[in-house]
């Protein structure tokens, strides 16, 4: 442990003083308009990398639910020079197969009308298209060259407010890293993408139809949420993504993949200057255009308690679900302290009282920003009642902890360790290159200023007893609560 810390000794200091910080980071933008965030660490020579897409699930067009996802998928699959056995051919079988769908779907719009042989010979001529396209296809290309070049953890992500792709390179192949992901994201070329359609449903079903918590998840969302976007999961409706076209994805990277909304982290053994030329040689091709539109709906104020059952086999499992305001309401770091005084370890007031003394939860745990932060959204509670325990014993108990929470002022004690606590999880953020990559991009996009990452412990610091009070009261109130449990499938009869 004591080896640990002394590795992190520099970083410690670092982040207990942000003039000192500062000095290590550069930030440029190119004109047009993506800006890059570049932090000097020379221990080792890795670099990492993130790229943060304010695009997500939350842009999803209607209808097209799930399309933020796909195109994650797509920016893996190469360029016209990347992933092709024959460009030329590829590009004609790729066409065609645009050709032959258009052509499905403009019969099947007849919908009473339309034929039902003609619908099925349209589509055993799209999938004969779709085998001929990918003849031409040489799979994983583009993760393979990543790979053969030292570079590990190559994922990416997509949530409901943005798409981010990420790995680490050896720090001598950092133009490698500029040449190809410039590339992915000037000349993207969508092939397999029907293939990699059904990998998307797949990832559906495993994450949300057959797994009890995403089913729920699903149903709290749908529920606490009437009119914004935060109503559907990052992942999509099913019949959506089955009917998702290789045209739309193409707009929605036209509209959202425009270098204005697209922020570049880069942590490591790195020379900001080198970067800045590689970047201005690399991304200043991406061509200039529009951001895409914000997103104007306001989800209507709740004016009662909402509930939903989930039919499931499974234990009992229970979203208890609060509203509350967006990222930059001067509550924020309120939320934060609360969830940590309820639910974090276990000296927390969930946990001791639920968990350890009553025996009624298997786990009690909470999320103060769900499901995302950009606007007004929730403060989540999950509880897992043990076995032999109902989720109603569960819901009165966790009420009486919860409003005997509202009736007491937390101790001084309590205020100081979750504070603490609070900056302890900062300092594991910035404990890889990796992590320092992803948080000062998102911080970035998020408030505007990577030195919010920073700056927000102070925000914590100021907190007060009186403020957790005050917050707890105003919002974990029932006209602003959505609750979602599972329940025992009804049996023949109607009986459970």
């Amino acid at each position: 442990m004591k080896f640990c810390l002394l590795l992190l000794a520099p970083l410690l200091a670092s982040a207990q003083n942000l003039k000192e910080f500062e000095k290590k980071v550069t930030e440029f933008t190119l004109a047009n308009g993506l800006h890059f965030i570049v932090l000097e660490r020379h221990e080792a020579p890795v670099v990492s990398f993130n790229t943060y897409v304010k695009a997500g699930s939350l842009d999803d067009p209607a209808g097209q639910t799930g399309l933020a996802h796909m195109f994650e998928h797509m920016a893996f699959k190469g360029t016209p020079w990347i992933g092709s056995k024959n460009w030329p051919e590829e590009k004609k079988a790729l066409a065609e197969v645009e050709e032959v769908y258009a052509k499905l779907e403009e019969e099947r719009r007849k919908d009473l009308r339309a034929g039902r042989n003609k619908i099925e010979t349209l589509e055993s001529q799209l999938k004969a298209a779709v085998d001929k396209a990918n003849l031409y296809v040489e799979s994983n290309a583009y993760p393979r060259i990543i790979e053969e070049n030292g570079g590990v953890g190559l994922n990416a992500g997509t949530s409901l407010e943005s798409t981010n792709y990420f790995y680490n390179f050896p720090s001598n192949r950092i133009e490698l890293w500029f040449l190809l992901e410039s590339q992915r994201f000037l000349n993207p070329v969508f092939r397999e993408f029907y293939k990699e359609r059904d990998v998307v449903m797949e990832e559906r079903r495993m994450r949300v139809e057959s797994n009890p918590q995403g089913k729920l998840m699903e149903a709290l969302l749908g529920t606490a949420f009437l009119a914004h976007p935060y109503r559907v999961g990052p992942g999509g409706w099913a019949s959506d993504i089955q009917n998702l076209r290789l045209t739309e994805a193409e707009q929605f990277y036209k509209t959202f993949y425009v270098p204005g909304n697209i922020t570049i982290g880069i942590a490591g053994d790195v020379n900001p200057a080198e970067a800045r030329r590689l970047a201005d040689k690399y991304f200043s091709q991406l061509p200039t255009r529009l951001l895409p539109p914000l997103i104007t709906t306001v989800e209507p104020k709740q004016e009662g308690p909402k509930r939903i059952d989930v039919e499931s086999p499974s234990q009992p499992l229970m979203f208890v679900a609060y509203k509350r305001p967006d990222q930059y309401d001067k509550d924020d770091p309120v939320f934060d302290v609360i969830t940590m005084i309820l639910t974090s370890g276990r000296t927390s007031v969930l946990y001791k009282d639920m968990v350890r003394d009553k025996k009624l939860s298997l786990a009690a745990i909470s999320a103060p920003t769900f499901p995302g932060g950009k606007y007004p959204n929730l403060f989540l509670f999950f509880l897992v009642p043990a076995i032999g325990k109902t989720a109603e014993e569960n819901e009165k108990e966790f009420y009486d902890v919860l409003e005997k929470f509202k009736a007491e002022k937390v101790d001084s004690e309590t205020l100081a360790r979750v504070k603490t606590k609070a900056r302890a999880g900062l300092i594991r953020q910035l404990a890889s290159n990796s992590g320092l990559a992803s948080q000062l991009t998102s911080y970035y996009v998020s408030y505007g200023d990577w030195r919010k990452l920073f700056t927000s412990l102070e925000d914590v610091n100021k907190v007060t007893a009186e403020d957790v009070q005050r917050v707890a009261r105003q919002y974990f109130i029932p006209s602003a609560r959505t609750v979602a449990l599972t329940v025992q499938p009804k049996q023949k009869g109607g009986a459970k």
